[in-house]
């Protein structure tokens, strides 16, 4: 009798694993489109709804949302994806730029690299310190002096 309700109790179980590999697929919404002429980009706001999937990977959203926006996979920049509690919907922002040029441009720095556009500068805490504080010394009138010096300096060699 016991036997019956454990083997009873494991079907249960691998008719649920069989469901949550069935509900793979993901739904992809879009919410407040907005057109930037200004950055030269369409930008808005993404729900996903992924149950039985811990995540879905911004590089097979890039394809997804290239294709329901008719724009190429690599203009598509996504960021900011918070999972909400207990899983199973996400919500991020998405930005597709209308050129090449347009997203060297506007994008940041550190998201270009996301996207694998750009190579990261390594630079050591102390040369960042030490060119900030350079940076200091030459700001306002200060700079035309600055200007001027290198300007003699340059006459005399």
């Amino acid at each position: 009798h016991r036997r019956d309700d454990t083997l009873a109790a494991c079907s249960a179980f691998s008719h649920i694993l069989s469901l949550a590999k069935m509900s793979d697929s993901v739904v992809v919404k879009t919410r407040k489109f907005m057109k930037n002429p200004l950055l030269s980009r369409r930008q808005m706001i993404v729900d996903i709804i992924h149950p039985g999937r811990a995540n879905v990977a911004k590089s097979e959203l890039q394809g997804v949302i290239g294709g329901m926006y008719k724009a190429d996979a690599k203009h598509v920049v996504l960021f900011g994806f918070k999972t909400k509690f207990g899983g199973g919907k996400s919500t991020g922002f998405c930005v597709i730029y209308d050129n090449e040029d347009a997203l060297m441009k506007f994008e940041p720095k550190h998201r270009l690299v996301r996207l694998g556009v750009t190579e990261r500068k390594e630079k050591s805490r102390k040369a960042i310190k030490e060119a900030k504080n350079k940076g200091k010394k030459i700001r306002g009138t200060g700079a035309s002096i600055a200007k001027h010096k290198a300007k003699r300096a340059a006459q005399n060699d």
